[in-house]
């Protein structure tokens, strides 16, 4: 189906892609999953995403990722926050039956869709992929462009062409830095195609630049002040973007001290917001085996609680 997006769709801001939490049985711990997702609308968060690789879906059976989308579509109908959902596949097909799924929930107002991994179809191969999906999908698409998982690079060439697609709203840009290929999209985006940020380090460069907000995993943690360093790039103000951004940039760096959302969820444990530390196996390397789970016994992910803690109420520059 053909679609208008002229609605504007609000990607502008904070969203946040949330972590899944388990119960020590490792069953999706649902009542913790939506104070979370309250949470952080409370603390700023313009929208939330589910079921990006923060939440570990790949590791999600079906009825688990129906069970999460579900109550993210709750919280967000609750909160008129827009709620975007990863609807990704390798194949075109896959992606298709992804997309169709969606329609169960009319609270989602967009797909979160990698660049197919593994793979690695030419850039006209992609185009076409995307140009599928959006004919079909019953949302806007938000492109995941994040090369260093799925070993597909684009030039700022071919992600204008996805972005002059009808039915794709804009683009996750976790090109893992900033080089000559994002200074030159953010210089010259299509009409209604906008950029969010995708490598949390890189927020406050990338807005600078023109981005309208990101899709960042360790705005879990001082959800606010992301906000914050989001609305002072939009006000023009310098002065208290900079130092914000670098404060926020080193406890980013620190949340990805071990694969995501390891650390996101030693934290989030430590602080009471979720019941275990627990991540789905395999994610932490083996010799970080022999953490705690929450009541003395060791945890199926092998995280601490607390470890690698970052700092979580970023202090001036």
């Amino acid at each position: 189906m053909a679609l208008d997006i002229a609605e504007d769709l609000p990607l502008h801001g904070i969203h946040v892609p949330l972590i899944t939490p388990f119960t020590r049985t490792g069953d999706v711990a649902a009542e913790a999953l939506e104070a979370l997702a309250h949470e952080v609308l409370d603390a700023g968060a313009r929208g939330i995403v589910a079921l990006g690789t923060t939440a570990e879906a790949a590791g999600l059976d079906e009825a688990e990722r129906d069970l999460v989308t579900g109550v993210c579509a709750r919280v967000c109908g609750e909160r008129g926050a827009p709620l975007a959902v990863g609807a990704g596949a390798g194949g075109t097909r896959a992606a298709e039956a992804s997309l169709a799924r969606l329609t169960r929930w009319p609270e989602v107002r967009a797909a979160l869709v990698t660049v197919p991994p593994f793979v690695r179809p030419s850039a006209a191969g992609v185009l076409a992929h995307f140009a599928r999906l959006a004919e079909v999908s019953p949302v806007p698409l938000i492109v995941y462009h994040i090369p260093y998982r799925t070993g597909q690079p684009l030039d700022a060439a071919a992600l204008r062409a996805l972005g002059a697609l009808p039915g794709v709203a804009g683009v996750k840009y976790a090109g893992g830095g900033i080089g000559e290929d994002a200074v030159a999209l953010l210089g010259d985006l299509p009409a209604g195609f906008e950029v969010l940020a995708g490598d949390d380090a890189y927020l406050s460069p990338l807005l600078a630049l023109g981005a309208v907000g990101g899709i960042l995993a360790s705005a879990h943690l001082a959800t606010d002040r992301f906000a914050e360093l989001d609305a002072a790039w939009r006000a023009g103000d310098v002065a208290r973007a900079r130092p914000l951004g670098h404060a926020l940039a080193r406890m980013s760096t620190a949340a990805f001290a071990e694969p995501n959302p390891a650390v996101l969820k030693g934290v989030l444990h430590a602080q009471g917001r979720i019941p275990t530390p627990n991540v789905r196996l395999p994610l932490l390397p083996a010799s970080r085996g022999g953490g705690d789970g929450g009541d003395g016994r060791p945890g199926a992910a092998g995280v601490t609680p607390g470890a690698h803690r970052p700092e979580i109420r970023p202090k001036e520059s």
